[in-house]
């Protein structure tokens, strides 16, 4: 009698530890964690707050990977793989969907930092160390797409939306001084700083735009409505190609993102505040609702197209996003900053193509 007992007990130990495993399920969802998986009341994780049901049911945040520097850029191929990038320590890593592995795709990136998949697979990568925009090519090498504004070096690119419609390609590219730049890099100046090779007085915050086959940038902040004395972080446009959000980081309040309608010839016009008063914005994702996702600060916010808060994640801070995974429906998150974590959606993204 205590013989079966005993094996009783060890099955039902072995059950209970492979139904609390985080792992990859079939479909290429996150495993569900037990206790909440199989708890019968509604969704109440402290660290969420949802008010429309877009994350899934009794889900948590899971962490993928841990023990880096500072995680940022993340990335989703047409396959639902997220490349990543560990910025201090210049490295891009790449998650496989398919086995949840994480694994090193390239070092000596440039200290690469926002990046997005073209629809030829090649990675468009924000490398800040010169002030250059990269397109790296599945085999890992890469080319310079432009380093310069007008002759002058730019403040160091930092985010990147391409237009699925047209591929033109949208940059953000504020100044912040970099302990790695070289003593002689005439952007390089204490905190917090006055002056960048775009602006003699100020920091010259600006988004450019860069035609397909160009290779010259088009400068499309010059419009009303828009302070350059800032920093433009993340970007994200709609799937239509008709509408681009940008946010500016802040810690005073000053912050907060602006909407902007884009012309047929890649330049936008109708600036327009879509969330005010916010600190420390960061990188951006939408769905396929149309909200906006934005890290910064405590992890994750999302606004509804009416600029209607209705997500709030809780990762421990963060500093962007991306859907992916094979269903799509898998919000990565850079952050805490020394991990890449994870969180099962009802929505999928709009980014991978």
């Amino acid at each position: 009698m205590k013989t079966r007992v005993f094996l009783f007990l060890v099955i039902v130990s072995l059950f209970g530890l492979n139904s609390c495993k985080d792992a990859l399920m079939n479909d290429g969802s996150l495993s569900e964690k037990s206790a909440s998986y199989h708890s019968a009341k509604p969704k109440t994780e402290s660290n969420i707050n949802d008010v429309t049901g877009l994350v899934a049911p009794f889900r948590v945040l899971d962490t993928l990977g841990k023990g880096y520097s500072f995680t940022e850029g993340p990335a989703v191929d047409k396959h639902g793989n997220i490349f990543f990038t560990d910025q201090p320590n210049d490295k891009i890593y790449r998650w496989d969907a398919a086995t949840g592995a994480i694994t090193e795709f390239l070092s000596e990136t440039g200290r690469s930092n926002g990046m997005a998949f073209d629809k030829d697979g090649n990675l468009i990568a924000c490398a800040d160390m010169h002030g250059e925009l990269w397109k790296i090519y599945p085999d890992g090498t890469h080319e310079v797409l432009v380093d310069n504004y007008q002759g002058k070096l730019l403040n160091g690119p930092n985010d990147v939306w391409i237009n699925p419609v047209t591929g033109g390609i949208y940059i953000t590219d504020p100044i912040f001084p970099r302990g790695y730049w070289d003593d002689d890099d005439p952007r390089k100046q204490g905190w917090e700083p006055t002056h960048s090779e775009q602006a003699a007085v100020g920091k010259g915050g600006h988004v450019y735009y860069l035609a397909p086959g160009a290779s010259e940038l088009v400068r499309v902040t010059d419009i009303a409505g828009w302070n350059d004395d800032s920093w433009p972080n993340g970007i994200v446009g709609t799937p239509d190609g008709k509408k681009l959000y940008v946010n500016q980081w802040s810690y005073n309040n000053s912050g907060g993102i602006w909407v902007f309608d884009i012309n047929s010839d890649g330049t936008l016009s109708n600036t327009e505040p879509f969330v005010e008063n916010v600190n420390f914005l960061d990188g951006m994702s939408m769905d396929e609702r149309g909200n906006v996702y934005a890290s910064g600060g405590v992890g994750v916010n999302a606004w509804t197209p009416d600029g209607n808060k209705v997500l709030t994640i809780n990762a421990g801070g963060g500093t962007n996003n991306v859907f992916g995974g094979q269903n799509n429906k898998i919000l990565f998150i850079t952050g805490p900053v020394d991990r890449l974590t994870a969180l099962q959606m009802n929505v999928r993204g709009v980014e991978k193509y």
